[in-house]
């Protein structure tokens, strides 16, 4: 059984930078010595994710009239550490990209307000709407 435990002075988003997150997630997901990490950033309002059994279903509120279920794979763990950030962790690099793949394809980010899943790392360079005239 895995668990993680955060403590609250680390939950702003302003105050936890990503190395540091990375070294909590290493040190509590596996012990056995994971060491493949993939962030994912779920940006829009109402959008909201959460885990069940022990990181092992994954559940998206994406504006959809449903939750967005998803069964994590063995090799792959998934951490909700806010509502809008999801640690994919495992043994496997290959399977943790494809299943953070899979996520983010249920609501890619849009070009133009820049709503959807996207990696922690991922810039979305927006478009410009219409002109007014």
């Amino acid at each position: 059984m895995c668990s993680v435990c955060i403590s609250e002075d680390l939950i702003h988003p302003y105050l936890i930078p990503l190395p540091v997150l990375v070294n909590h997630t290493e040190s509590t997901a596996f012990p056995d010595g994971s060491k493949f990490f993939r962030f994912l950033k779920i940006a829009g309002v109402g959008f909201k994710a959460r885990t069940e059994s022990e990181g092992r279903q994954l559940f998206l509120k994406l504006g959809y009239s449903h939750e967005v279920e998803f069964a994590v794979p063995l090799a792959v763990r998934v951490f909700c550490f806010k509502p809008n950030i999801i640690c994919c962790t495992g043994i496997d690099k290959e399977r943790v990209h494809q299943f953070a793949g899979a996520v983010r394809s249920c609501k890619p980010p849009e070009v133009y307000k820049g709503k959807g899943i996207m990696y922690i790392d991922e810039v979305v360079k927006k478009k410009q709407g219409k002109k007014s005239k």
